[in-house]
């Protein structure tokens, strides 16, 4: 049996949360059918073996100690090198490997094997939607026509994660095109299972290989949800970014607890943005036409499309805002409880009005 790497380098918001955590869940029965998914061996929570890989490889810190991270890379590359089948590897983190970053990547993870990367893609309004309210959860403070506006401009940094000639490019310059692959996300309103099944065939899984769903995903929030989050954010005045003391408070409590998942309308791009991004994708789909890179899915679920008559404006305050505050207060309110309760019985601290 010959070794074949798959890995996944992305793009962010492409629901690359939900194909991790099935890789993850099902890899032990995975490993029966010759397929490793990495996993660190020891120490705390090893499948995020992968996300410290990536940014040990380029040197991007996300938060993190240096010290925590080091060495990673190291690390996957022994475990993918050691086994004889296939691998498959996923972290949107990968998608900011330079020039040299990519040049170690295929050296490293390609020695004695067959290494394909693989990039998915959606709608491009949908994903810098995603991506303004992702940046809201860890403590952004900037508003989604500021967000789009520095999109279109070239100055917001994760519009670089969404330019596909940029980010296939580098991995062309070392490897064939059919060895390097384009998915597409289908639309949020289509079969959720689709994706994972053109990954799946693309990689040669069984989905009986893999039969356990991912039970968390990374849900996202709506119209009202992003206003309270906004609103919050301005008053912690970036506490509350990553690597902030309020970070994970809000990211697992306000957010994880209150307010995703909620019913409410969506955050969508604005309509008057579609000629701008209709454009872009444009040129994004002649480069990969053109590429020969292998395309699985359908390039028309790229364009980026808007229904102005349900469309609502994210900058003017909607009238689900009291009641959203209210489930994050009370998210937060539970927590702190909880932590109470716990810190009680662990004895170190004392009852309010207690004696002593």
């Amino acid at each position: 049996m010959s070794r074949r790497v798959f890995l996944h380098v992305g793009a962010p918001k492409t629901g690359t949360t939900a194909l991790q955590t099935r890789l993850q869940r099902n890899r032990a029965r995975l490993l029966d059918h010759g397929v490793l998914v990495p996993r660190a061996t020891s120490g705390p929570r090893p499948a995020g073996l992968l996300f410290r890989a990536s940014l040990d490889l380029t040197g991007v810190q996300m938060g993190k100690d240096p010290a925590e991270v080091a060495g990673s890379w190291d690390a996957l590359v022994e475990q993918v090198t050691a086994h004889d089948g296939t691998v498959v590897a996923s972290h949107e983190g990968f998608v900011r490997c330079d020039e040299a970053a990519v040049a170690r990547v295929v050296a490293e993870l390609g020695a004695g094997g067959e290494l394909h990367v693989v990039y998915s893609a959606r709608d491009l309004g949908r994903q810098l939607v995603s991506g303004w309210v992702e940046g809201l959860k860890n403590g952004a403070t900037h508003d989604l026509a500021t967000h789009l506006e520095q999109a279109r401009t070239g100055e917001l940094l994760l519009s670089a994660a969404f330019d596909v000639p940029a980010v296939l490019g580098r991995w062309l310059a070392h490897l064939p095109p059919e060895r390097v692959h384009l998915v597409t996300v289908p639309p949020s309103s289509g079969d959720r299972s689709l994706l994972w099944r053109r990954f799946a065939d693309l990689m040669g899984l069984h989905d009986e290989w893999a039969p356990k769903q991912p039970r968390r995903l990374n849900e996202s929030v709506g119209v009202a949800q992003a206003q309270v989050l906004l609103g919050l954010n301005h008053l912690l005045d970036g506490s509350n970014r990553r690597g902030g003391p309020h970070q994970r408070i809000v990211r697992r409590t306000v957010v994880g607890q209150g307010l995703a998942g909620r019913q409410g309308p969506r955050v969508e791009v604005p309509p008057g943005e579609i000629g701008w991004l209709t454009d872009r994708v444009a040129q994004y789909v002649a480069w990969l036409v053109a590429s020969g890179v292998d395309l699985v899915g359908d390039l028309d679920e790229l364009r980026p499309t808007v229904d102005p008559a349900t469309w609502l404006d994210a900058t003017v305050p909607h009238e689900g805002m009291a009641e959203e505050a209210l489930a994050a207060l009370a998210a937060v309110v539970i927590e702190a409880d909880r932590r109470a309760e716990a810190e009680l019985e662990a004895g170190s601290v004392r009852p309010v009005g207690g004696g002593g």
